[in-house]
C-alpha cells in the first residue's frame, strides 16, 4: 500500500459507498442476532464466533461511517481501532475454541448448515458490494477484509456442518473455528500494518520530513 493512500487531507469517497456502509451495516447487525441464537440452540462454536465477527464487522461499518469524510490521520486511527477489535475477536474465539475441545460436545449439523447458508448469501452480498473500494486507505482495507474474511468463514461453516453430519463427532466444528480465529488475527495484522504506516506518513508530512516507502 503506497503512501499515496493517504497523502491528501480529505477522502474523495462517492455517495454510493457511504450507502454501501449502511446496508452492509443492517445486514451484518441482523445476522449477528440470527447466528448468536443458532449458535447457541446448535451449540455449535463454529456458528458462534462467526456471529462474534458479524457484531465487529458491524462496528466496523459504523466506525467507518463515522470516519468517512474525516482526514486521513483520522480514518487510519479508526483503522488501528478495527485491527485491534478484530485481532481480539480473533483470540476470544480460539480460547472459546479450546474451551469446547475439552468439552467434547457435538452440535446439531442441520442448524449449522442452514444458518451458514443464509450467512453465506448475506456476506457474499456485502462482499460484491464492495469489492471496488478493495485498494482505498486502510480505513476502505479493513471494510474489504472483514467481509472477504466472512465469506471465506460461511464456506467454512459449512463444511463443518457437513463434516459433523457425516462423523457424529463435534471436530469438524472445532477446526472451521480455529480457521476462523486464524482468518481474525490474520485480517487484524494486514489492518494494523497499513494503519500504523499512514499513520507514519502523517506525522511525518506534518513534520515536513520526506514520506518514506512509496
Amino acid at each position: 500500500m503506497g503512501a499515496s493512500c493517504c497523502s491528501a487531507p480529505k477522502p474523495t469517497i462517492d455517495k454510493a459507498y457511504r450507502r454501501i456502509l449502511w446496508i452492509a451495516l443492517a445486514i451484518n447487525a441482523a445476522m449477528f442476532a440470527v447466528e448468536i441464537v443458532a449458535g447457541a440452540t446448535a451449540k455449535s462454536v463454529s456458528l458462534w464466533a462467526d456471529s462474534a465477527d458479524f457484531l465487529a464487522d458491524a462496528a466496523n461499518y459504523a466506525i467507518s461511517l463515522t470516519v468517512l469524510g474525516m482526514a486521513a490521520v483520522w480514518r487510519a486511527r479508526a483503522a488501528l481501532v478495527k485491527g485491534l477489535s478484530l485481532g481480539a475477536v480473533g483470540l476470544l474465539v480460539a480460547g472459546a475454541t479450546a474451551w469446547h475441545a475439552l468439552t467434547a460436545s457435538v452440535p446439531e449439523a442441520e442448524i449449522m448448515g442452514a444458518v451458514g447458508f443464509l450467512a453465506l448469501v448475506a456476506n457474499v452480498g456485502c462482499a460484491l458490494m464492495l469489492y471496488a473500494y478493495r485498494s482505498g486507505d486502510a480505513n476502505m482495507r479493513s471494510v474489504w477484509i472483514c467481509s472477504r474474511n466472512d465469506a471465506i468463514g460461511n464456506v467454512a461453516v459449512m463444511a463443518a456442518a457437513l463434516g459433523v453430519f457425516g462423523t457424529g463427532t463435534g471436530w469438524p466444528d472445532l477446526i472451521v473455528a480455529a480457521i476462523l480465529a486464524w482468518l481474525a488475527i490474520t485480517g487484524a495484522v494486514q489492518i494494523l500494518r497499513q494503519s500504523l504506516a499512514e499513520l507514519r506518513e502523517t506525522r511525518e508530512e506534518r513534520l515536513g520530513a520526506p514520506v518514506l516507502g512509496d
